[in-house]
């Protein structure tokens, strides 16, 4: 625990001026992240008695380290730094709001040349629109499937729209007149995009411009006699109507907005968010979170527009934005959603009328919200808490181990060896710190390659030492967070096992253009390794070779489930109903998983290798090519030396190399998807040999 007046800035060294501060703790991690009107007068509240602090603040105030800021030149300017520092570093002490649940959306995916129709979820995609959230999936598919019939938008997979491309005939949807087929030419690519746009438009709420057009048509095809089309038209207008009375009519003045309401206690707070656009409902969502600092009403409400807001387009932003309080002070956060928005967007607080009304509706359902998740997550940090504790009791720590890391190898009767590591912050999983490593062999400084006889132990110890060699040399070069650019280009994988790379999103090199730690900068308080004593003793020794004794060392054996320790001659043998074993046991396999999914990953790529790999100086570019223009190898493989030529970038030469190397290439047996065992392409491994297999993998 950090004194804060070891770190404090002195005094007239804080500009009076609007910015953004950000505190770090002893390995430079962000840890909160703030604005302020006056740096100075804000950054002092920090520093004063901490008997007089929040609990939370006082928690946060010891933990850091150190204290640094940022002047701007407007409030406004602070705001959206500290939206775009709080999305970057994720601070722990900041507000974080999480989706009570995973909400569908309906998207369009206006980033492709033919923009398709979808159910999608997670984290958005920069240009999709997005419309939603949805209480229910089967709902979007609902909507779409009546405004298929005015908007015949595509809707297939990738992988439907290629193979239907390819044969020259469009799939169910396009034959019934649910889809324009521009797959097989029936529409240009520019005709499908306005289809698409006309559906975003009136999903979007500017249904009555449209409808009156349709109804135009109806009355000029009924005029003219031609029946057939009047009746059509009528058919899409009445579909139309029926999507539409899917969202109930709150507000008669067909009002674009958003209520934001929340419900609150001391530790906890929920927000619920009702999307209204041309008067209806279209959308509702919620959010949870922990008050891990002392906040207002007003800031909840400032932190869910910014996380509501800062990632969407402009027209998401409506002229209305109703609160149960205003931030303090309301003005730059007006000014940012008008920015956002490109035009005057109105926040206030509703006071008479329907919106007072609707704005108890959303209030109840964001105590409702509250109430539930409060019932749901009880047990679980009460239990979280009673796991880690267990654990530290157990191994004899000082503390709770707030960070375990685990360590798994995985292989297929000593080929394709890998390993995982995987990370649990206050029990819960955290994915985007996870990491994978291809074995190389190395004892020491020795580098040893090892074919069937590689064993667990001496990738465990190699394992270790590049984790942990990684970290003090990231510890070493950010220093006293002395700020070194190195570039952010991910990790190559070069040489065989040189790939200490993440399969997550969100890897990059180890310091990134701010001189900010990335992947190997923290450590944890526990090391977890999948085996016995042995595995132990290897983790052990590669930490005491690097000179690192303040990171403790265990093992889970599967057989037993024993717990080892570094020599110790018996097991710690903790009770089977024990909430620390039972959390030892998902992080064990969890590394597990995680590294058998990569070394299926890494069997199936040498498995299904085409037989355009072994061509000499053909490279992936032209391979793709190849297999483009033919839509198959064995279209290829049929095709001649003259066809082949007529491939851009492919000379006379290397045609024949490619039709030599083919033509000597036998067909061969299907080749089987390595993680459901589905025969999806030529690999040359029968069914029964990858079972075979299977029985093998570790």
């Amino acid at each position: 625990m950090a004194d804060p007046s070891s770190y404090r800035p002195k005094p007239g060294q804080i500009p009076d001026s609007p910015g953004v501060y950000k505190f770090r703790d002893e390995h430079g991690r962000v840890i909160y992240v703030g604005k302020a009107k006056s740096l100075r007068q804000r950054l002092a509240s920090y520093f004063q008695d901490l008997a007089g602090l929040h609990p939370r603040t006082r928690t946060m105030v010891t933990t850091a380290a150190a204290v640094e800021w940022t002047v701007v030149s407007t409030e406004v300017e602070a705001l959206q730094l500290e939206y775009t520092w709080i999305k970057e570093f994720d601070p722990r002490f900041n507000v974080k709001y999480r989706d009570d649940k995973s909400y569908p959306y309906l998207a369009v995916t206006l980033n492709e040349e033919f923009p398709r129709v979808q159910v999608m979820r997670g984290a958005k995609k920069k240009g999709v629109r997005y419309f939603g959230p949805y209480g229910h999936a089967w709902a979007i598919r609902e909507t779409v499937d009546l405004m298929l019939r005015v908007f015949p938008v595509r809707t297939c997979s990738a992988g439907v729209f290629k193979r239907s491309a390819q044969i020259g005939r469009p799939c169910l949807l396009g034959y019934i007149g649910k889809c324009s087929a521009p797959c097989v030419g029936r529409v240009s690519a520019e005709e499908h995009r306005e289809l698409a746009e006309e559906f975003c438009d009136f999903m979007a709420g500017r249904t009555g411009a449209y409808l009156r057009r349709l109804e135009r048509g109806m009355q000029e095809a009924a005029e003219e006699m031609e029946y057939e089309r009047a009746a059509r038209l009528r058919d899409d207008i009445g579909a139309l109507k029926r999507a539409m009375e899917k969202s109930a009519v709150v507000l008669a003045d067909a009002t674009d907005a958003d209520l934001i309401a929340v419900a609150e206690d001391e530790f906890e707070a929920a927000v619920q968010i009702f999307h209204v656009r041309g008067g209806r409902v279209r959308g509702q969502r919620g959010w949870v979170t922990d008050k891990v600092e002392a906040v207002t009403t007003g800031d909840l409400v400032e932190h869910a527009l910014q996380q509501l807001y800062g990632e969407e387009r402009g027209d998401a932003v409506p002229k209305e934005v109703l609160v149960p309080a205003l931030p303090e002070p309301v003005e730059p956060v007006a000014q940012w959603l008008s920015d956002r928005r490109g035009s005057q967007v109105s926040l206030r607080i509703p006071q008479r009328g329907d919106k007072k009304d609707l704005m108890a509706t959303v209030g109840r359902n964001a105590q409702q919200a509250l109430a539930l998740h409060k019932t749901k997550r009880a047990s679980d940090l009460t239990t979280r808490s009673r796991a880690l504790e267990e654990i530290a009791e157990a191994l004899d720590l000082d503390s709770v181990p707030l960070r375990i890391e685990c360590f798994d190898i995985s292989h297929l009767q000593g080929d394709d060896v890998v390993a995982s590591m995987v990370v649990f912050e206050d029990g819960l999983a955290r994915k985007s710190e996870y990491r994978r490593f291809q074995i190389k062999g190395r004892v020491g400084d020795e580098q040893v390659w090892h074919g069937r006889g590689q064993d667990d132990v001496r990738s465990m110890h190699e394992v270790i030492a590049r984790r942990f060699r990684r970290y003090l040399q990231e510890k070493q070069r950010s220093g006293e967070w002395t700020e070194e650019p190195a570039g952010d280009a991910p990790a190559q994988a070069g040489a065989p096992g040189e790939s200490d790379g993440a399969l997550e999103p969100g890897a990059g090199r180890p310091v990134d253009e701010d001189g900010r730690p990335k992947r190997f900068a923290y450590p944890p308080q526990l090391v977890v390794v999948d085996g016995g004593a042995p595995q132990v003793a290897a983790a052990r020794r590669a930490l005491d070779e690097l000179g690192i004794d303040d990171v403790a060392v265990c093992g889970l054996a599967k057989r037993l489930e024993e717990v080892w320790l570094p020599g110790d001659d018996d097991p710690v043998v903790m009770p089977r109903s024990s909430e620390g074993l039972y959390l030892l046991q998902r992080v064990r396999d969890e590394a597990h998983r995680f590294a058998l999914r990569y070394q299926r990953t890494k069997r199936g790529k040498r498995l299904k290798a085409s037989p355009l790999d072994a061509v000499s100086g053909l490279g992936e570019t032209r391979r793709q090519a190849l297999l483009k223009h033919f839509g198959s190898l064995k279209k290829l493989r049929a095709a001649t030396v003259e066809e082949i030529c007529e491939v851009p970038g492919v000379g006379r030469k290397t045609a024949e190399t490619v039709a030599a190397a083919l033509a000597g290439a036998a067909p061969s047996a299907p080749a089987v998807n390595t993680a459901t065992g589905e025969i999806i392409e030529d690999d040359g491994v029968p069914p029964a040999a990858l079972s075979a297999e299977r029985g093998q993998e570790r």
